[in-house]
């Protein structure tokens, strides 16, 4: 009898009626034990009128088997698998173990390109798929003590359900599991009112109870069903209780009724139970583990007398999961290491994760044997990506290692596996472990050094990622790893706008370079000597050239997660027309396939390369969005950061002057927090430069002035990071000709060192807006030239508005027009509005008739719009689209449509045209 929850009631049946009509409804149902989740998940599933029911629920001895409760929920839609994109359906059925499934390669990397989000956006698929068929209903109870693994999972594709007929309700006990439901909507359910408490009494009693046995008990519980129904015939102690002021502990309190309650059984009972608290709710299992300890199975019947069990097709299940938990820690260490051992002597052959657990559970000693099974269970737990299941496999095999270097090399990939499952915490206080257990070996030190780099590489403690690789490079006696080590330590200074250390490490790596001979260590050591070296303005181009076709020829380097992104740093560096269009072929090429947790770091060099060459501010604006969005929800600072600061440097360029201050200033608290400097210095360029397009030129050469310091006092010496051109506009503007001809004799000496064309034609058009009278045409026809070797839309038409100023004021107005006339379509080409603006005024101002633009119809687009359509007008299907933004088919349709309204089209050609003509 449910009493008492009406609004909850209603709540949830709003959630069942809009999910019959095609939008989803999640609720998360937390409270303490006892108050009544249970039920009220029970009582709903009584109300959902012939909709198709997934359900599971957690269970505490079974929380180490990898997505068994996953398992447990899924296998009524495992049907419709082959329906969802292949990858995914390859990654779950990976996960779930089911037969023909590849369960990865044992012994590799735990960061090896398994991926922790695949599952959950391969269930989100396949809920969806389900869906198609009528409206469905997921129902989980005791989520808390789910595996983690499937608890993520299922928490993942809940995050992203939106347009489909499903209503999830997720049971979770607080405060245990509110982690696990974080940022999900959530129902709170507290305690009844005295008049349900009365009413449940009554119903629990068959007759009406005193008033004053009614509200005595409704204070010393705070109206938990589960006390109230426990204790209620526990006057003298409810009592005692309440003589102190102060309530009882729920859980406490009701583990002490239970406890009393199985002293009403006699010990072969009991034993019994703590066979089934051991076992699960197998009840074939439970069988057998007694069968082998010479007990009853049977006994089981005079525990369901007593209310603790309920027996019924094949499961036996305990009244609550605190009963369990009071028949477990009642027994002693002796009988609960019996029932494991039992229990892992029950299990099938093929059960060699809870034969593994069992074991582990029935010994203290060290042990060879088990530890050699646990570290089986571990490596298949990270073939199929249950990546804290795997953690906790390998630190169980290490506690009962005899061997002390494998007992290390076990800790070791219990912290590996641990931070491929997003725990660096964890991970840490592992690799603590280790470090006790460590021998002389560099190459386990070396590895676990750069797992602490990585870790604080991605979570953003850079300064910390930067001292242990270069710690992790003096241990060992390999050139190739040695140059890997520096190559990523270069990578971090990058971030960190440390140019002078760059600087020394591109000194190492070239002492190394005679003796690298694995071609991959060859190819970032070339990268990363290159990056450094432009970092202090020492060359470094013709390295970064000669790691191209290293880069290109790599095929295993486009399938690591967490180097794909290094593919991209070379085109980025050169800025030119012919370096790396073969890298970002690769790179678009497989980045569909990539991980959700290698993914932040991939789009923020998509994005970057996209809005710098002009390919495409949208879908430059739409890979930002979607970096931020999972660099977020993955916990990856430094991605996060770059990418807002991308973004606001994107925005700046657009004209949109808001957003890029709001997003300026979300990046620079970040990058100040975390030293990620060069992240500043991205932000303090747009920032300036917005205040320069919107005709502020005071304010613009104030921020550039002091971007100029910020860069020397980093000895960032890029001619590429120096807003010259910028300071050199904005100080002509204010009347401040002779600085303004030294910031452009200073930028165009830099330039000139470093010798790239993009660098010399922003150098020539800061020389030419310097200029004398009659020496301007020169520059900036030079300037042109150069920027004929880029790829960079903006810049050029930066430099066409300039020139076709200077000849406008020069009084050549019909020499003026052509280049302004290139500058006005770039700019609307591109959606760059406010330079679009000022290119328009040049050209009214040479007596030209200029169409004024409307307002650009993808501005109204939400960014989850606009990644819908950006991946449309590229023709991918509704599907290929639904699973490269990790949403549904339904939730791309309905995106969908809300463009069609707002664009005013109605098919994808239109789409596509639109697409077209805006970017």
């Amino acid at each position: 009898m449910l009493v008492g929850r009406r609004a909850e009631q209603r709540a949830i049946e709003r959630l069942v009626a809009s999910a019959r009509l095609g939008t989803s409804g999640v609720l998360a149902i937390v409270g303490e034990a006892g108050v009544g989740k249970t039920a009220l998940i029970d009582d709903a599933l009584g109300r959902l009128g012939g909709m198709r029911v997934l359900r599971a629920t957690g269970v505490e001895s079974e929380r180490e088997i990898p997505f068994g409760m996953l398992l447990q929920l899924v296998r009524p839609a495992l049907d419709v698998l082959d329906g969802i994109p292949a990858i995914q359906a390859a990654a779950l059925a990976s996960a779930l173990a089911l037969p023909g499934a590849s369960a990865g390669v044992p012994g590799s990397s735990a960061l090896d390109g398994r991926d922790r989000f695949a599952v959950g956006a391969a269930l989100l698929s396949l809920l969806c798929r389900y869906a198609e068929d009528g409206p469905i209903a997921v129902i989980v109870d005791d989520l808390q003590l789910a595996d983690a693994p499937s608890a993520s999972a299922l928490v993942f594709a809940a995050r992203r359900l939106a347009a489909d007929p499903v209503v999830a309700l997720l049971g979770v006990r607080t405060p245990d599991g509110d982690a696990v439901v974080a940022g999900l909507p959530a129902l709170a359910l507290g305690g009844l009112d005295v008049d349900a408490t009365r009413l449940l009494v009554a119903a629990a009693r068959g007759r009406d109870d005193t008033e004053e046995h009614v509200q005595a008990l409704h204070r010393a519980t705070a109206g938990n069903p589960l006390a109230v129904l426990e204790l209620g015939n526990a006057e003298r102690e409810l009592l005692d209780s309440l003589e102190t002021g102060m309530p009882l502990r729920v859980s406490r309190a009701v583990s002490d009724a239970f406890g009393r309650r199985l002293a009403q059984v006699d010990d072969a009972c009991r034993a019994v139970l703590l066979v089934a608290a051991v076992c699960g709710v197998d009840l074939r299992l439970i069988a057998d583990a007694c069968s082998s300890l010479g007990f009853d199975v049977a006994q089981l019947e005079a525990a369901e007398d007593l209310s603790l069990v309920t027996v019924r097709d094949g499961r036996v299940e305990f009244r609550h999961p605190l009963l369990r938990a009071a028949v477990y820690s009642g027994a002693s260490v002796h009988d609960r290491r019996a029932a494991h051992r039992a229990a892992a002597i029950a299990a099938a052959p093929s059960d060699l994760d809870r034969r593994a657990w069992h074991l582990s559970e029935a010994i203290w000693h060290p042990d060879a044997g088990t530890a050699e099974l646990l570290t089986q269970v571990g490596e298949r737990a990270v073939g199929r990506a249950a990546y804290s299941v795997a953690s906790g496999a390998f630190e169980r095999a290490a506690r009962v290692t005899p061997d002390a270097d494998a007992r290390a090399a076990r800790l070791l990939r219990a912290a590996d596996a641990a931070w491929a499952g997003g725990d660096g915490g964890r991970a840490i206080a592992l690799l603590d472990q280790w470090r006790e257990h460590a021998g002389a070996e560099p190459g386990p030190a070396v590895r676990a050094i750069e797992l602490r780099a990585s870790i604080a590489a991605r979570t953003g403690s850079l300064r910390e990622a930067l001292d242990l690789l270069i710690a992790a490079a003096s241990r060992v006696d390999s050139a190739d790893t040695t140059a890997i080590a520096l190559a990523d330590a270069v990578h971090a200074t990058y971030y960190l706008g440390d140019a002078r250390t760059a600087s020394s490490l591109a000194d190492r790596l070239d002492g190394l370079r005679e003796h690298v001979n694995e071609p991959r260590a060859r190819a970032l050591a070339l990268m990363a000597s290159g990056m450094a070296r432009t970092l202090a303005g020492r060359g470094g181009a013709d390295d970064i050239r000669a790691a191209v076709p290293l880069l290109e020829s790599d095929p295993d380097l486009s399938h690591d997660p967490r180097r794909l992104s290094w593919l991209l740093l070379a085109p980025l560096f050169l800025r030119d027309a012919t370096s790396g269009a073969r890298l970002r072929a690769v790179v678009d090429e497989v980045r569909g396939a990539a991980g959700v947790g290698a993914l932040p770091a991939v789009l923020f060099h998509v994005a970057r390369d996209e809005s710098t060459t002009g390919a495409s501010w949208a879908r430059a604006e739409a890979d930002y969005t979607e970096a931020i969005h999972l660099a977020t929800e993955t916990g990856q600072a430094t991605e996060l950061a770059m990418s807002l600061a991308g973004l606001a440097w994107l925005e700046s360029r657009a004209g949109r002057a808001d957003a890029s201050r709001a997003h300026g200033a979300e990046a620079a608290a970040l990058c100040a927090a975390r030293d990620i400097h060069v992240g500043e210095v991205w932000v303090a360029l747009a920032l300036g430069d917005l205040e320069l397009s919107l005709g502020r030129a005071e304010a613009a050469a104030e921020r550039l002035l002091a971007l100029g310091a910020l860069l020397e006092r980093l000895g960032l010496d890029d001619v590429d990071l120096r807003p010259g051109p910028e300071l050199t506009d904005a100080l002509l503007r204010l009347g401040r000709r002779v600085e303004a001809a030294g910031v452009a004799r200073d930028y165009r000496d830099r330039a000139v060192d470093k010798g790239q064309p993009w660098a010399l034609a922003r150098a020539d058009r800061a020389s030419g807006l310097a200029a004398d009278e009659g020496d301007f045409d020169a520059l900036f026809e030079s300037a042109l030239g150069w920027h004929e070797q880029t790829l960079d839309r903006f810049e050029t038409a930066r430099t066409r508005l300039a020139y076709g100023s200077r000849l406008r004021r020069a009084g050549r107005r019909v020499d003026a027009r052509e280049p302004l006339r290139g500058a006005f379509e770039a700019f609307s080409d591109l959606g760059a509005e406010r330079w679009r603006e000022h290119a328009a005024d040049e050209l009214a101002a040479t007596g030209e008739h200029v169409r004024r633009a409307g307002t650009n119809p993808l501005a109204d687009l939400t960014p989850q719009e606009l990644q819908v359509s950006v991946l449309l007008a590229e023709g991918r299907t509704t599907r290929e689209a639904a699973a490269a933004l990790f949403l549904s088919p339904k939730t791309v349709e309905y995106h969908l449509r809300k463009v069609y309204t707002k664009l005013g089209i109605s098919s994808r050609d239109e789409l596509a045209r639109v697409m077209a003509a805006e970017a």
